[in-house]
């Protein structure tokens, strides 16, 4: 559902421009906070659920996390605001977990089960009992039936059935999850294994309840920004067409400026820094064998899972800065009292940014559909907005970045120009259970000699969980501006340069 215009993703929008709106103009945050949900659910009669009390509640446990606050405790009375005044801007960043299950609003989904639907016929062959290995079915009353204490979830019966008559039961966010952090509690509701959890985001977009939501920065920002604070913006390359086919990267720039950001940056800027990086590193020390093979940096969920999963080959992940944080250290060196901004499609960005190290780089992070609620909230539309001035940070190779398989293609490029008689091997896989086996090969020495491109979304940035259009669609308008840029490649001596 990544993209997707649906009624979950209006109940995300709404409760973030709710609490845009209050940061903004409001002169009694606390009471109007607590109203979020009665704002939401005006009457008794429910829109979405069984009861509006169980709509409220649901309104209420998101507000919170819009606050960048953790979920309330199911057996004590705490206010939706509790915790709010000491989430200061200069002490508040994300409280982990970042990633949270609702209770109130999961579906408690069955997950891999078997089940006979309306379409058997009761046909003479029983072809599903035949192949069944535990005798798990029988035909009652002309009708297949699976005795669920015996299935053990082969799914012989389902292939054998001539009428596709046997489903089988998933539930979304654990089959989305590549990592296999999705869990049950007691009773039957997802949770999530935060030792696992990279915080990609795509449980979160599967989920068709909406059950699954991470924290916000977007009240802290606000109070920022209000409170006379420098804020720098700094926005992924993957906003192209967001907010709309008329909203050019122009009016993207004019409509930032207008929202109150001092000065916006692109962070394709960083991405040309790592690629040119991350092409010297392969051939100094992939090509000369010092190394078996690198991996790329710049997705935080790709470089976790190899942190995490595959600590021996750890060495072999680069030191690079992420295109984030190179660009951060960029805008801070010009502007050393600013807070800097990012603004991508990308929730795991948000984990990257809780890490020490980058804490001084990066003070918020927000994503596009956060983004989209605080330009409603202040009546800005970025496809009727004036023009003014121009986004001219980055070339074609950095832009790139936002699309599956363009961080190895602007590297491949940059040794290309750089390194001409140097031949390059490439490999790039998308979704963290692609990236997983593709790990696994390298930790087996398959893939020696590699430049090995992860990306934790299947499809790139453009796919992230903070998406607002198709992917289909977001990538084409990323090429748009990848073929409309005017410079091609970035420097070999940018790294340097930047330095300086």
């Amino acid at each position: 559902m990544r993209g997707l215009h649906t009624q979950v993703s209006d109940l995300r929008k709404d409760v973030f421009v709710e609490v845009a709106r209050i940061a903004y103009e409001s002169d009694n945050i606390n009471d109007d906070l607590e109203s979020i949900p009665y704002k939401l659910s005006p009457d008794e009669n429910p829109r979405f659920r069984d009861s509006v009390y169980r709509e409220r509640a649901v309104s209420s446990e998101r507000t919170r996390l819009a606050l960048g606050l953790s979920l309330r405790p199911q057996n004590k009375p705490v206010h939706i605001t509790s915790g709010l005044d000491e989430a200061t801007v200069d002490e508040m960043y994300y409280e982990p977990p970042l990633m949270q299950v609702i209770p109130s609003a999961c579906n408690a989904c069955e997950d891999n089960v078997y089940e006979v639907s309306n379409l058997c016929r009761g046909c003479l062959a029983h072809s599903c009992m035949e192949v069944c290995p535990r005798d798990a079915i029988t035909h009652v009353d002309g009708q297949a039936h699976i005795d669920k204490s015996k299935c053990i979830k082969c799914g012989k019966c389902k292939s054998a059935c001539p009428y596709d008559a046997i489903g089988k039961k998933v539930r979304p966010c654990s089959v989305a999850c590549g990592v296999k952090a999705i869990e049950s509690d007691e009773y039957g509701r997802a949770v999530i294994n935060q030792d696992k959890c990279l915080s990609c985001g795509m449980c979160m977009v599967s989920c068709p309840f909406g059950a699954i939501a991470d924290k916000s920065q977007i009240f802290q920002l606000i109070r920022c920004m209000k409170n006379g604070g420098e804020v720098v913006a700094e926005i992924a390359p993957a906003y192209a067409g967001q907010f709309g086919k008329e909203a050019t990267p122009d009016k993207i720039y004019a409509a930032l400026l207008k929202l109150g950001f001092s000065q916006v940056y692109e962070v394709a800027l960083g991405a040309d820094i790592g690629a040119v990086t991350e092409a010297h590193d392969y051939v100094y020390h992939v090509k000369t064998g010092e190394k078996p093979f690198l991996l790329t940096s710049c997705c935080p969920a790709w470089s976790m899972l190899a942190k995490k999963q595959f600590p021996e080959i750890i060495d072999s992940v680069s030191k690079e800065l992420t295109p984030m944080v190179a660009t951060a250290r960029s805008i801070k060196k010009e502007h050393p009292n600013a807070k800097v901004v990012f603004i991508g499609p990308c929730a795991a960005k948000k984990l990257e940014a809780m890490r020490k190290t980058v804490r001084s780089d990066v003070d918020f992070v927000i994503t596009f559909e956060e983004l989209d609620a605080m330009f409603e909230a202040r009546g800005i539309d970025p496809k009727t907005i004036e023009s003014q001035g121009h986004l001219h940070d980055a070339t074609a190779a950095g832009r790139g970045y936002a699309v599956a398989g363009g961080v190895s293609k602007a590297i491949e490029n940059c040794i290309h120009e750089y390194y001409p008689d140097v031949e390059v091997q490439i490999e790039h896989v998308e979704g963290l259970d692609e990236c997983k086996k593709v790990l696994m090969l390298a930790k087996a020495g398959r893939k020696n000699g590699y430049l090995i491109e992860g990306m934790g979304c299947p499809g790139g940035c453009v796919a992230g969980a903070g998406t607002l259009i198709p992917v289909p669609e977001a990538k084409k308008d990323v090429q748009q501006i990848v073929k409309d840029s005017t410079k091609k490649l970035p420097p070999k001596q940018l790294r340097e340069i930047e330095l300086k």
